[in-house]
Formats: structure tokens, sequence, C-alpha cells
């Protein structure tokens, strides 16, 4: 898909979704960002022009079929989420990243062994809070969210978080009390290993 249809896809499920107050200020600033260009990642993962909006659709996408799964199978579990929910969740998850990568250049090794400029992503973070608090932030500097939005947001990298690695074990708390987060998780980590290429 072009950059111009995966907008146009991801403005169209963010509005049938989300109605709550500020969403639409949310959005305004979504659309002045770089969100709609900009990769997912630097060096992996999506790591292409239009590559975050990609990601965060596709998050989107495999949320909802995680969600409506396990409400076939146990919908107690579930029973507290709704297609809101999920939209916030899997849409604005990665919001850390809008403004964050800017295009460079990096010296590698063409086949002949001469070095060469080549095009990359390097990182312009002028707010370093972390990756999932950050878009919690973001988000709430605009509408309220759940409790279950942020802890599905905030954890949403799971044990390849910085502070499950630095040893903070409040992610399993989470986990045991918000099945959103874990859904999240697990629909982010599916389709960053599973969905999406990496532009070598």
């Amino acid at each position: 898909m072009t950059i111009e249809q995966l907008k146009f896809e991801f403005i169209k499920i963010y509005q049938e979704n989300i109605k709550r107050k500020g969403s639409e200020e949310l959005l305004k600033w979504i659309l002045a960002s770089d969100f709609f260009k900009a990769p997912a990642s630097a060096r992996f993962h999506s790591n292409f022009a239009g590559g975050l909006c990609e990601h965060s659709i596709k998050v989107y996408k495999r949320l909802v079929e995680l969600y409506e799964q396990e409400n076939l199978k146990n919908p107690k579990i579930v029973a507290n989420i709704n297609y809101e929910n999920l939209a916030i969740a899997g849409l604005l998850h990665d919001l850390c990243k809008v403004n964050f990568y800017k295009e460079d250049f990096k010296n590698v090794k063409n086949e002949f062994g001469v070095w060469e400029k080549v095009p990359c992503y390097s990182y312009n973070e002028d707010m370093p809070i972390g990756h999932g608090e950050k878009s919690v932030m973001i988000i709430m500097q605009f509408m309220l969210l759940t409790k279950d939005e942020i802890a599905a947001i905030n954890w949403h990298m799971g044990g390849f978080d910085k502070r499950v690695l630095g040893g903070d074990s409040s992610i399993s708390h989470a986990f045991e009390k918000f099945p959103l987060a874990v859904l999240t998780h697990s629909a982010d980590f599916l389709c960053t290993y599973l969905d999406e290429e990496t532009n070598k």
C-alpha cells in the first residue's frame, strides 16, 4: 500500500472507533506530525517510510483478531474490552516514535569491499522518557485513557521493555490484571516477527 492509502485506512479506523473527548485534537496532532511517513524502527521491522502507520494498522487488526478469538473461548476474560479500547491500544501504542527518526546516511562496505554511503534512519529523541510510557503521556495530553489502555500501551513491548530488562516486575501484575495489555503485547509481537518485513 502507498503512504496515502495507509493514511486513509488509519484515519478511517480511527474515526469509526475512537469517539472519546479529545480524540479529534489528537488526530489533528498526528496529521501534523511525521507519523504517516515515519518508519516503525531504524534497523528492524518496517524500517521504511510509512512503516510506523503500517505497523500500527497491522497491530490493530491482529488485536481485533485476538480479542474476537478470546471472546469466543472465554468471554468473561475480555468482557470489559470494547472496540474503542482496541483501536486506541492498537493504533496509538507507538506514538512515542513520532518525530523520533530522521533520514541519515551511514558508511557500509559494498560487495566489492568498497565503502559507500547508504541511506538509513538515525534517532532524534527530544523527550527521552521511555517507550510505552511516552506514548501514554502523548495521548493523555489530548484525551483520557482507561486503566486498561494505559497498561496495554505502557507494557506493549513485553519482556523487551527496558524496565523489564532492568528487573522491574510490574509487567507481571499488569498482565494479570489487564487482559487488554496481554492482547496488545501479543498483537505487537506477532506483527513485528511474523507479519512485517525489514528493509535490509
